[in-house]
């Protein structure tokens, strides 16, 4: 019999995630949620991420993959999925409070992150569509604060719940 995987079962929830990971926001209220505020999430890109977004995704590049066939590549060793780096994206959006979805996101990859690298997802509303929807300036940078990915992220951003 199989055993599903959930956050929970992992041992993973918004207010107990990993050790490895950081949040840095500027709101902590849905109703103070405006232009200019800002969510911060770091982590590190492991192994053990790569190895997971290839098994759930399919991506198996051996550019991500396998060291001797990516030390021979331009980026002389292996590099995590674009996507998985992206993905720190909506980990960010997340943080923010209220119930977020995402809308569209448009992306420019500019630099490649190695395994074992540290990454910050940085999601700043610079306008506010209406209708709760918020435009805004995402980015992701290395741990030397050079910039991996730039893009640009429309989401609504709803009340949360109400608590039980």
């Amino acid at each position: 019999m199989s055993r599903s995987l959930t956050a929970e079962t992992a041992g993973i929830t918004p207010e107990s995630p990993t050790e490895d990971w950081r949040v840095d926001r500027s709101v902590e209220r849905y109703d103070d949620l405006g232009v200019g505020d800002v969510v911060r999430f770091t982590k590190p890109i492991t192994d053990e991420d790569v190895a997971s977004f290839a098994g759930a995704s399919g991506d198996l590049n051996p550019l991500h993959l396998e060291t001797g066939y990516a030390t021979e590549t331009m980026f002389d060793g292996r590099i995590a999925h674009g996507g998985l780096v992206a993905g720190t994206i909506s980990a960010a959006l997340a943080r923010f409070p209220g119930v977020v979805i995402y809308l569209s996101q448009d992306l420019e990859f500019h630099a490649p992150i190695e395994i074992g690298g540290t990454v910050t997802a940085t999601c700043e509303i610079v306008e506010a569509l209406g209708e709760n929807r918020y435009r805004l300036e995402t980015t992701v940078t290395d741990e030397d604060g050079s910039t991996a990915i730039a893009g640009e992220a429309v989401v609504t951003v709803n009340s949360p719940p109400a608590a039980e």
